[in-house]
């Protein structure tokens, strides 16, 4: 039974008005870089002097909290945008060390983990290292403070759970991350995936000392209307070290046009804030309802969203795929579809996805998915406004019940 709509309305204060100080941060660095709309104007070709595409940089910047940041249609996807910023800093003989846990399961053939002959970062020489979670699925902070060696070059610090039973880390968390290991060593690049976190706190992980970070705009940042694209933001070499990846050496930042997409994401950073308050109630209420039913949920509803993301124990494939299929059914696009398990590029398990949503993929629009693997956990992930929510999770919990 979900709760009450009267008990969850302190709830959602608290959370728009964390929306209203992060909308402050992005309408200040839109007045601040004099944002008009001759910025959606696009050029062609080789994209050099794209006066919007080059302010949008500089307001992506600002209101990360970041030297300088690169917001391109060209990325295609967040893992694109995060293979480019390992690639532009990583060079043969460094140790990428990855402090919270695996990386999403999408970055594995990037580092090399699995699949060869596709010029992973093993295939050039650089070796990657894991401190695992602890058995409370946290940080293990006492093998932190001793796990820089001399040829650890970046850290990679995974700031969401994506497919993992463990709880979206914090601005705070991270803050004491890179100062852990800072303190190790001063030139150590402290990298985030910051891939669903944006505009969940009041800060960015660039403003607390990470050193660069990346993420997808069909997430947080593109606010449910950017049809592509990704961004990095951090220390200004860095960024550029990602966009000579991106394009060439030579090149850089300078090249690639912004074909028309200006408008769509200057106004999808303009409602990011909005879509994610909603997701952040949406979840809650998953989190609330799926609780009482008896099924072990993170984050717990007693515990602040952290994540555009609800974690659902389900324990069974059958009941994943059920609660699936209810989701699509109150889907926009595509209710008439069944999601069926299958292989999807960059995963080694089959997933099942429901995902009606009006950009193919967007994780920002309300999905749910997850890998055909035990525990069988489904993830749920953004919401344009909670009362689709709502009615997706009452259809939902009359197609699995109770645990």
């Amino acid at each position: 039974m979900m709760p009450s709509e009267s008990s969850m309305f302190p709830i959602f204060y608290g959370i728009d008005t964390q929306v209203k100080h992060n909308l402050e941060r992005v309408l200040r660095a839109f007045r601040q870089h004099r944002v008009g709309s001759h910025h959606f104007s696009s050029v062609s070709g080789y994209g050099h002097d794209d006066l919007g595409r080059d302010t949008l940089d500089k307001v992506f910047a600002e209101v990360f909290q970041a030297e300088a940041a690169l917001v391109r249609s060209q990325f295609v996807s967040g893992t694109h945008a995060i293979a480019c910023a390992l690639y532009g800093v990583l060079r043969p003989g460094d140790e990428c060390l990855a402090v919270a846990g695996a990386p999403y399961d999408t970055l594995e053939e990037v580092i090399g983990l699995r699949s060869s002959g596709q010029g992973s970062l093993a295939e050039f020489g650089i070796t990657y290292r894991e401190l695992p979670l602890t058995a409370a699925d946290s940080v293990d902070w006492d093998a932190l403070e001793t796990a820089i060696k001399p040829n650890t070059r970046l850290v990679h610090i995974q700031r969401s759970c994506g497919y993992s039973w463990r709880t979206t880390l914090t601005i705070a968390e991270i803050e004491r991350i890179v100062a852990t290991v800072k303190r190790q060593k001063s030139d150590v690049v402290c990298f985030v995936d910051n891939c669903y976190g944006e505009f969940l706190e009041d800060r960015e992980p660039t403003a607390v000392g990470a050193d660069l970070m990346a993420g997808s705009l069909i997430k947080n940042p593109g606010g449910t209307i950017a049809t592509t694209g990704a961004y990095v933001a951090g220390r200004a070499d860095l960024v550029e070290a990602a966009a000579c990846r991106l394009t060439a050496p030579g090149i850089g930042s300078s090249g690639g046009s912004s074909l028309n997409q200006n408008r769509l994401m200057y106004q999808g950073l303009f409602l990011a804030p909005q879509m994610v308050g909603e997701a952040m109630k949406g979840n809650y209420l998953l989190a609330a309802t799926f609780d009482a039913l008896g099924y072990l949920v993170k984050p717990s509803p007693a515990l602040a969203q952290r994540d555009v993301i609800q974690a659902i124990k389900l324990g069974s494939p059958e009941k994943m795929i059920a609660f699936c299929k209810a989701i699509q059914q109150h889907s926009p696009i595509d209710a008439y579809v069944e999601p069926v398990p299958a292989v999807t590029p960059g995963y080694d398990t089959q997933l099942v996805m429901a995902g009606g949503t009006f950009i193919d993929g967007s994780t920002s629009e309300l999905s749910a998915d997850g890998p055909l693997r035990e525990p069988y956990v489904v993830y749920c992930q953004g919401g344009t406004h909670w009362t689709h929510v709502a009615l997706a999770v009452e259809a939902a919990t009359a197609a699995i019940g109770p645990a």
